[in-house]
């Protein structure tokens, strides 16, 4: 009895060993891919700035001027006119309280089922 009761014993050490070790070999292998990654990551990373750069490098007016000034023709560029801003006295002036017979309008038609947004939109085609 005692026999086979150490047999059994020997025998389920060695399959904890075996597993102990298939499992600190596992671990070393997700460890090293970890690794791997952190390493691809940073090189991505850095590949990143650098192309940030570049691209802060390239959109400065020195370098996008030439280029402008060689396709003005296919582009038909033309230059700013001051007229083309607006001026602040076309800017609408801010209500001085909410116009609250308009929101008490919208508000009945949602609540009765009706889309004033859609409304317009179909009446501006």
């Amino acid at each position: 009895m005692i026999r086979t009761l150490n047999i059994i014993l020997v025998i389920t050490s060695i399959c904890a060993l075996v597993g102990v070790y298939a499992l600190k070999y596992s671990v070393e292998e997700t460890a090293s891919e970890k690794t791997a990654i952190q390493r691809l990551i940073e090189r991505q990373e850095a590949d990143l700035s650098l192309l940030k750069a570049d691209w802060a490098f390239l959109n400065q007016p020195a370098s996008v001027g030439p280029i402008v000034t060689r396709h003005v023709a296919e582009l038909n560029l033309q230059p700013l006119a001051q007229e083309q801003f607006g001026r602040f006295d076309t800017l609408p002036m801010r209500m001085k309280a909410p116009d609250s017979g308009a929101l008490d309008s919208l508000f009945e038609a949602l609540d009765s089922g009706v889309d004033p947004i859609q409304q317009l939109i179909t009446e501006a085609e």
